[in-house]
């Protein structure tokens, strides 16, 4: 099965995808295109994976620069090709012929682009990065490259929607602490629980930070199990482990 890259005109002409688990070669309840280092899968299928992955960027597999996820709202910049894998949840680059990857599994990939500046950035952005400040970082860290923030474009891909998202009181009573215009990402569930609109604070804190295009792709996590991968859809099927969606952009090739 050929690989399924979602892609946005928004970030063109910077080669990028967010990829589906559709295409790739892990088996059991990882099946498809797990990307998942950290996951319980076979070593040997997230390889297979991670190198389609980097073929469809047309970067070389060591190219295909990633970070050790803590749904923090630390940024990297990324000069070269490294294995290190460093703890953050974001990368930039203005550099040609790397690709910057985020995973995920329920959370927001989210990529970036300045094409004027040729800038480029990918963020993982959960519900703790996005409320501390990871989006906006990214966003610094991109004009430290020489980026403007009217000419980047952010696009956010498969993410768990509000439908899917229940939450408990002292979720939304935390949130409402942090600042009561939040209220606006919740609506009422069942009982005294909340469903939490995740895309819709990512969206908002990108364009009260600025940036000149903001979008979400639409494409639910958990409401789609032969695509996407999902954190709570695992959590709710009792299954002992879960894949890792990939989502990557380069620059191309150096000049």
């Amino acid at each position: 099965m050929t690989l399924e890259i979602i892609t946005s005109d928004a970030l063109t002409p910077f080669r990028h995808g967010f990829f589906t688990r559709r295409g790739g070669a892990s088996s059991g309840v990882f099946e498809g295109l797990n990307c998942g280092t950290g996951s319980s899968d076979q070593h040997e299928a997230v390889a297979i994976n991670r190198s389609r992955v980097a073929a469809a960027m047309e970067v070389p597999l060591d190219n295909l620069m990633g970070v050790h996820q803590i749904h923090s709202a630390d940024v990297i910049t990324v000069t070269e090709p490294s294995p290190d894998k460093p703890k953050a949840d974001g990368l930039v680059t203005a550099t040609p012929g790397v690709a910057l990857s985020v995973l995920s599994a329920d959370c927001q990939p989210v990529l970036f682009a300045d094409a004027d500046a040729g800038v480029i950035g990918a963020t993982h952005a959960g519900w703790k990065g996005a409320l501390g400040g990871v989006l906006e970082a990214t966003l610094d860290a991109m004009e430290a490259l020489g980026a403007t923030r009217e000419n980047t474009h952010a696009v956010i891909g498969p993410s768990i929607s509000q439908r899917a998202y229940e939450v408990g009181p002292e979720f939304f009573e935390d949130f409402i602490a942090q600042d009561p215009s939040f209220a606006r990402f919740f609506v009422q569930g069942e009982g005294d629980r909340y469903l939490f609109d995740l895309p819709a604070l990512g969206l908002y804190r990108l364009r009260t930070a600025g940036v000149g295009h903001a979008e979400w792709t639409h494409h639910c996590t958990y409401a789609d199990p032969d695509r996407f991968y999902s954190y709570r859809r695992t959590t709710h099927n009792k299954e002992a482990d879960y894949g890792r969606l990939i989502a990557a952009i380069t620059l191309g090739a150096p000049a």
